[in-house]
């Protein structure tokens, strides 16, 4: 038996003297036995800083204790709120608001025709040059800044709530 096996059997002999003591401060055996598995978990993660030839138990005990305040000290910094009261007073953005606008995007960019959104997101998306994007596409220059142009052209009308008018269209009424 290695000097490992003698300390971590040492450990599991105290495991009912811990539970115990946990149970004195906690006075419920789920948040107990939560506090004993930290505690171990502790100890293990730091079992090269146990001294041999010390009191195992005070250390282990010590760390359990240490715990126990920690976790008391954090949740009095926690508000209490198992109904929902309180966060039904705190305001909060909407968060979806995004995700439509990324949906009506996708939408919008589904709608162009296949050149069209090929060179915008080479271009725009990807932050290729036009010159590069000429070169995947195997078309002049002047093609794909044709195509990029009429496909944002296209995706703004898309986007565009339908009562707004379009400012960037021939014939659109100037304010």
């Amino acid at each position: 038996m290695t000097g490992l096996d003698s300390w971590r059997d040492s450990v599991i002999s105290m495991i009912p003297a811990l539970r115990a003591f946990a149970w004195s401060l906690c006075h419920n055996g789920a948040d107990a036995d939560d506090l004993v598995q930290d505690t171990l978990i502790k100890a293990w993660s730091n079992r090269d800083r146990f001294e041999p030839g010390t009191n195992l138990r005070a250390w282990l005990f010590t760390i359990l204790r240490n715990t126990y305040y920690t976790q008391l000290n954090r949740r009095r910094r926690e508000v209490r709120d198992e109904d929902g009261e309180y966060a039904k007073l705190l305001p909060s953005p909407p968060s979806q608001d995004w995700s439509l606008a990324m949906q009506d995007l996708q939408s919008a960019l589904a709608r162009l025709p296949d050149e069209h959104r090929e060179a915008l997101i080479l271009v725009g998306a990807a932050g290729l040059s036009y010159e590069e994007a000429a070169d995947i596409c195997g078309c002049a220059v002047g093609t794909i800044k044709s195509r990029v142009n009429r496909a944002r052209i296209k995706l703004q009308r898309l986007l565009e709530p339908d009562d707004t008018p379009a400012t960037n269209t021939p014939g659109a009424a100037s304010i």
